[in-house]
């Protein structure tokens, strides 16, 4: 049984809004736009991507436009939240983390995780899809010992700060690189680097 419309969304907004959270329920995923279009019975994509953007403007869903798997329930995710704990530097060098003063909703299961959020400042990483003012998602590292060379990490330099970059270690050498060519690599001994998270997800507002 579907809920009563809500006076926020047209007849075919909440017709579209209430068949995604039957699907979602079902499937436990997204559908596609083609999925929309068939079960709205329409023939073009731009009256399905017409009421999405309607959708997400008025705080339905989340929803990067022109990718319908990247549709969310924002009553799915509005219940978890991930403590952010300041900013990383993906250039040079800044302050490590600051006190934690917000929380970016995510999802319980995440939280659980003890999975963290910081602030990306600066383009060292933008080759990596990885851009200034961007969420990062990092997941704690216990022991750096079994970290993957290439895995994108949060790291501290006790005395100078933290930097988002790829790891490489060698040895008791850590190489940290950048995924931008105007940087060059930050190279140090591994007793003297602290690893804090690796990547997990980027989360950017658009």
């Amino acid at each position: 049984m579907t809920n009563p419309i809500d006076e926020r969304l047209t007849d075919a907004q909440n017709e579209l809004f209430e068949w995604i959270k039957d699907y979602i329920k079902n499937f436990n995923h997204s559908p596609s736009i083609r999925q929309m279009m068939s079960a709205m019975g329409l023939k073009s994509p731009a009256p399905i991507q017409s009421r999405l953007k309607h959708l997400q403007d008025k705080g339905y869903i989340s929803w990067q436009e022109g990718k319908a798997r990247t549709l969310q329930l924002i009553s799915e995710i509005k219940d978890g939240s991930v403590p952010i704990l300041g900013s990383v530097a993906a250039g040079g060098l800044i302050e490590a983390f600051s006190d934690l003063d917000e929380h970016l909703d995510i999802g319980d299961v995440l939280y659980k995780k003890g999975v963290f959020a910081l602030t990306v400042n600066g383009d060292s990483m933008i080759d990596a899809f990885i851009a200034d003012g961007d969420m990062v998602l990092m997941e704690p590292v216990n022991d750096s010992n079994y970290l993957r060379n290439g895995t994108i990490v949060s790291a501290m330099l006790p005395g100078s700060g933290t930097t988002l970059k790829y790891f490489f270690k060698s040895g008791n050498q850590v190489r940290l690189e950048a995924a931008n060519q105007n940087y060059e690599p930050i190279i140090v001994n591994a007793d003297e680097i602290s690893i804090q998270g690796k990547l997990l997800a980027v989360w950017r507002k658009v």
